[in-house]
């Protein structure tokens, strides 16, 4: 049996101007899970980033955000895989990805990087590419039909209807985060790729809206966010 997850990493870019953007959908699910295993954040400097420490049946589980530059995310996830003496397999990394539409949420161990810089420097880390990768569906602008650089649009705020979407596949993501603290990855995996069907339809109908972004406060503000 696969050893259940320990260390849930969400990632982002630390910063007000960063808080809402696309990038980081990881720091905003991080928030929910560490408020729902009754974690608050504090900045820790020596596993450069904000750590909140929950408990779940009795265990500890540590969430963290990196309080690094995405492209650094690595620093805070050898910090706290070697101090909490963990195997990469019982760390979660919770990030957005372009190639899933908005509502959409996949999970996988392992793999590639696919140019995300988060993942790339934490693959390179941990020396490992087997951590667990929860991924966000935010869309591409090419299959939202916006004519836009990828670069530009992940450190946009989504569009409203893309960002109705994107709360919701985080509300799913949180319902499957015991399974994962469990080590029941097969019903995890079952459960949050099920709700991928209407997400799929709905995100193609919000990626032909045109829409303005959203005023709404996303699910990441928090105070102790410290960006």
């Amino acid at each position: 049996m696969k050893p259940p997850i320990r260390l849930i990493l969400g990632l982002g870019n630390p910063g007000p101007e960063y808080e809402a953007t696309r990038h980081n959908a990881g720091f905003w699910l991080a928030d929910h899970v560490a408020d729902d295993l009754g974690g608050r954040f504090s900045l820790e400097k020596n596993f450069f980033g904000w750590v909140a420490k929950g408990r779940f049946e009795g265990e500890a589980i540590i969430v963290a955000k990196p309080s690094t530059f995405m492209n650094r995310s690595g620093q805070a996830a050898g910090a706290l895989m070697r101090f909490y003496k963990l195997e990469p397999q019982q760390v979660l990394v919770l990030h957005d990805e372009l190639d899933l539409l908005p509502g959409q949420v996949k999970l996988k161990q392992g793999g590639g990087h696919a140019g995300h810089n988060g993942l790339r420097d934490i693959q390179s880390a941990l020396s490992s590419p087997n951590f667990w990768r929860l991924r966000i569906g935010i869309g591409h602008p090419r299959t939202l039909g916006l004519n836009q650089q990828v670069v530009g649009f992940v450190l946009q705020p989504p569009r409203r209807e893309e960002l109705i979407h994107i709360e919701e596949g985080i509300r799913r993501s949180q319902q499957a985060i015991p399974h994962l603290l469990r080590g029941d990855y097969d019903k995890a995996i079952q459960q949050l790729h099920a709700g991928n069907g209407g997400a799929q339809a709905e995100g193609a109908t919000a990626g032909a809206q045109t829409g303005g972004a959203s005023s709404k406060r996303n699910p990441s503000t928090k105070s102790s966010n410290g960006g």
